[in-house]
């Protein structure tokens, strides 16, 4: 994989992670993969009062699946719940300054689609098909 194709940040937040690790008493969690590549992730979140207090991840993938969820991660904390549904793919894809087209769209998404699903599943929601298409 050449890693020049990807943006310094989206490199450095993969190989150098603040955020991977898991929350024991988590109130909010879930694992996806993607099938396609074999990425996979398991996301956790923190919650008080409808504000994400902590996001973290664990899983392995490639450098833009994880380097995603590491800077997700970090955006996410102290946002509150229903900002964090506003937040959708293309605001993602600025996050992490690149365009990763089509084929490697679920691997920049995976974590986000993750996040949702666990506070859809927290609030005892159904998947939303916006969360599907991430």
């Amino acid at each position: 994989m050449d890693l020049d194709m990807y943006a310094e940040t989206l490199i450095y937040s993969y190989e150098h992670p603040q955020h991977k690790g898991v929350i024991k008493d988590a109130e909010a969690s879930m694992h996806e993969e993607n099938i396609s590549c074999g990425d996979k992730i398991t996301v956790y979140l923190k919650l008080e009062n409808r504000i994400v207090k902590d996001v973290r991840f664990d899983g392995a993938g490639c450098v833009i699946s994880m380097g995603a969820a590491e800077i997700l991660a970090d955006e996410l904390r102290g946002k509150k719940v229903q900002d964090v549904f506003k937040f959708g793919k293309d605001e993602l894809l600025k996050l992490i300054n690149i365009d990763p087209g089509p084929v490697r769209l679920h691997c920049a998404t995976l974590s986000l689609r993750a996040v949702r699903k666990a506070l859809l599943a927290h609030e005892g929601r159904e998947t939303d098909t916006e969360t599907k298409e991430l």
